[in-house]
């Protein structure tokens, strides 16, 4: 009985062991390996290159020219003699309105010069015969005074009535609307039978667009962008139209008019566009990168090691004192402003900053201006086992001190 109830507590002590000894196993392989230095972190080289910065926006293409083109007159629209994408020379006639009224009235105009021509013929007879008496004695010099009043009187309604026939004949020649410029028709807002009612401003009737093989972008970008923005700055931008196809361009004018938007303050820039080929369309969406500075043969770092910050910071001494080895150029443009920054490299397996100045950036590789790095040497760019602290992970962008 005895041995029975060893047999059963050695089997279940067995078992217990066996139990251990598993979780000991699942333990162990759960545990964090240590990886050495070079496993341990995610590295890249510094590099020579090129490397060019951009400012980024959309913007709208438009014709250089637009013409808006309108009526003076009031009337109903009698004949069209284009329609949308015909293309019209300066002086073509593109709609005529009902000149019915503008000719009566005309008419009008023309018979009261008539009327007012046999008035000043009366009264041109009327003062000459007034003189004659009064040279007589037969009349006073009030009633010479009042013929000459009515002979001048009778002048001035001539005069008036001339102009008024003169502007009839206007009206009546802007009853035919002609193109003033030479171009392609973008935009037709009437139809024929429409009345045209100019009473109060003058009506649009048209849109042309004098050379479709000259565009420009209409964009708009932030005031924090706009500082690096230049005429004759080379532009690139692509459509949706042809979301595979480049086009260029180049800036023109920034104009000095602010736009605020919800305390947002922005400045129109305008892009000029060559469209040989007439692809691209008024009103297209052009989404524009603007080159705002650009190097040649540059030491680069990449912008991973700029974020990379260990749990130990350890800074080498003297590090950042010397120009970048091999360099080019050595001098910044005007205007450039440098930042200070850290990258780290591995020395005796410790990852140890060392202190640069940087340049321009194009989002993913930096511009190095000066620091104790050549190219080639391998930079920490990630950690990956790094502590419960989180240190070691790079952060949202380069950090700069």
């Amino acid at each position: 009985m005895n041995l029975g109830i060893l047999m059963k507590h050695k089997n279940l002590l067995l078992f217990l062991l066996a139990i251990a000894i598993a979780a000991g196993g699942i333990a162990w392989w759960a545990m964090p390996k240590k990886l050495s230095s070079e496993e341990r972190y995610a590295m890249a080289s510094v590099e020579r290159g090129s490397i060019m910065q951009t400012v980024s926006a959309n913007g709208t293409l438009n014709p250089v020219v637009l013409v808006s083109v309108g009526s003076q007159v009031s009337g109903i629209v009698k004949a069209l003699h284009v329609d949308f994408n015909d293309r019209v020379k300066a002086g073509q006639i593109l709609l005529e309105l009902d000149p019915t009224l503008l000719k009566a009235q005309l008419k009008q105009s023309e018979a009261n010069v008539a009327s007012a021509q046999a008035a000043l013929q009366l009264a041109k007879a009327n003062e000459a015969r007034t003189r004659d008496l009064y040279a007589k004695e037969y009349v006073t010099r009030q009633d010479l005074d009042t013929a000459v009043q009515a002979l001048d009187s009778a002048k001035a309604q001539l005069e008036l009535a001339v102009a008024q026939v003169a502007r009839d004949r206007t009206n009546l020649d802007y009853s035919v609307i002609r193109s003033p410029v030479s171009g392609v028709v973008v935009s037709r807002v009437v139809d024929v039978g429409q009345t045209v009612a100019a009473s109060f401003q003058a009506p649009v009737l048209f849109t042309i667009a004098k050379d479709l093989s000259q565009m420009q972008i209409d964009t708009s970008y932030a005031e924090a962008d706009v500082g690096n923005i230049k005429v004759g700055q080379p532009a690139s931008f692509h459509v949706d139209a042809f979301p595979n196809r480049n086009f260029s361009g180049v800036v023109r004018q920034v104009r000095l008019n602010p736009t605020t938007v919800q305390n947002v303050v922005t400045y129109d820039v305008v892009i000029t566009v060559e469209n040989p080929d007439q692809v691209l369309l008024p009103g297209m969406t052009a989404y524009v990168n603007i080159v705002t500075a650009q190097r040649k043969d540059a030491l680069l770092v990449p912008n991973a090691a700029l974020r990379f910050r260990p749990a130990a910071n350890p800074v080498k001494q003297g590090a950042g004192e010397g120009k970048a080895e091999g360099k080019s150029g050595g001098a910044k443009d005007k205007g450039d402003t440098a930042q200070r920054g850290a990258v780290y490299l591995l020395e005796n397996d410790q990852p140890t900053a060392v202190r640069i100045t940087i340049g321009i950036t194009d989002g993913h590789m930096t511009e190095l201006l000066s620091g104790d790095l050549k190219e080639g040497d391998k930079l920490i760019v990630a950690d990956r086992q790094p502590d419960a602290s989180g240190a070691g992970q790079q952060r949202g962008g380069p950090r700069f001190f």
